[in-house]
């Protein structure tokens, strides 16, 4: 049995003010590809599909077409489960009905115990939940999210199963890798939860790390976003997870391999000097990338977003480490103005015209702030 393992859409997404739909179709396009292309049996979906518990319509209309091309066009079943960004209410919106269409929304903590059987896998779904809504629904003692987890397995029955075991959980597992793009469960690291009693499960398909990484045991795993949501996430590769199960006399036997995602535009960062990076950006055959850029410069400068912008037109971010060092501040401006009006009119004549001021200019600039020192002086 070979199923998609993936997660943290975040479908609606905006990353500095910049709209990240276009983006995610792209890759989700690709993701429908890889089902028809591969032929798995199911795609499990382990959360955050959508980036906020109210969605924009056109993220909603994205995730209907998706899901309809992949359950309808394709028959094949798709077993998701809410995520923290999402809204568990909503999304599983006629969940019953749905599931005649091959679409299981596993997001009602009280059918956990449930699982889904396709083609001789069971799949158990845990939607992201927290230690309020668990002594909620069931009246009982938990405190931390770790509690909270141990109990919701513990009652998952599955003693004398012989059928491999699936779970689908959105959950932060205490040691794993965070990117800055994740929304934090809860302060202070109570949030954590503990690998081990996932283990008994023939795999376990995470949500909510954007990293791919396995956790505690390599079939405890987090498949990754889709694509980067954040510049700290510059260097992770994006893509899903292709699970194969085999029945076997001891258990299952489970393989898993990368499938890589390209995205329509990368997320990079660019470091140095501003006449540097705009001679770079003259030919860099991925102008269109995201970009944070940080500008070593030591001297102020004359509107760089604008001026790279120009050749990197989704810059999104700028940072200024050079001025910093130089001691940009109250003290450093100070510094800047003793240096006189004939320095610093050097400085935004070069930047303004793209060439130092010549002989005939400085004299002009001189002959002019003379006469306005003048009539100062008359004043």
């Amino acid at each position: 049995m070979r199923f998609i393992h993936t997660s943290d859409w975040h479908i609606g997404r905006q990353f500095h003010g910049q709209s990240l739909l276009e983006d995610q179709r792209h890759v989700l396009e690709q993701l429908v590809a890889m089902v028809a292309e591969q032929g798995v049996d199911a795609v499990v979906i382990a959360g955050d599909i959508y980036d906020r518990s109210v969605p924009p319509a056109a993220a909603v209309a994205l995730l209907d077409q998706v899901l309809e091309r992949i359950c309808v066009e394709l028959a094949v079943p798709v077993v998701l489960i809410p995520g923290n960004h999402d809204s568990a209410e909503r999304l599983r919106f006629g969940a019953s009905q749905l599931k005649q269409a091959g679409l299981h929304i596993l997001g009602d903590l009280n059918q956990i115990a449930e699982p889904v059987e396709i083609k001789g896998v069971r799949f158990y779904g845990i939607p992201y939940n927290d230690p309020e809504l668990v002594r909620a629904t069931f009246d009982c003692g938990v405190k931390t999210h770790d509690e909270a987890h141990r109990w919701l397995l513990a009652q998952i029955d599955d003693a004398g199963d012989s059928l491999p075991r699936v779970l689908v959980s959105h959950c932060f597992i205490d040691g794993a890798e965070e990117s800055e793009s994740e929304r934090p469960l809860s302060i202070g690291g109570a949030d954590r939860v503990s690998y081990q009693p996932f283990e008994r499960f023939d795999y376990v398909a995470l949500g909510h790390l954007h990293s791919p990484q396995y956790r505690g045991a390599e079939h405890i795993r987090y498949s990754g976003s889709l694509l980067k949501y954040s510049f700290s996430e510059q260097h992770q590769r994006k893509g899903v997870t292709l699970v194969e199960i085999t029945a076997s006399g001891n258990g299952a036997e489970v393989v898993t391999s990368p499938l890589a995602l390209t995205p329509l535009r990368d997320m990079r960062v660019l470091e140095g000097e501003l006449a540097m990076l705009l001679e770079q950006g003259r030919t860099d055959p991925n102008a269109e990338d995201y970009l944070l850029v940080r500008l070593t410069d030591r001297h102020a400068l004359l509107d760089p977003m604008g001026k790279l912008r120009e050749v990197y037109p989704n810059v999104l971010h700028l940072e200024k480490p050079g001025l910093m060092a130089a001691g940009e501040g109250d003290s450093a401006r100070r510094d800047q103005l003793k240096r006189g009006e004939l320095a610093l009119f050097h400085d935004f004549f070069e930047q303004v015209a793209g060439q130092p001021l010549s002989d005939a200019q400085e004299a002009a600039f001189k002959q002019t702030l003379a006469r306005l020192q003048r009539s100062d002086e008359g004043h």
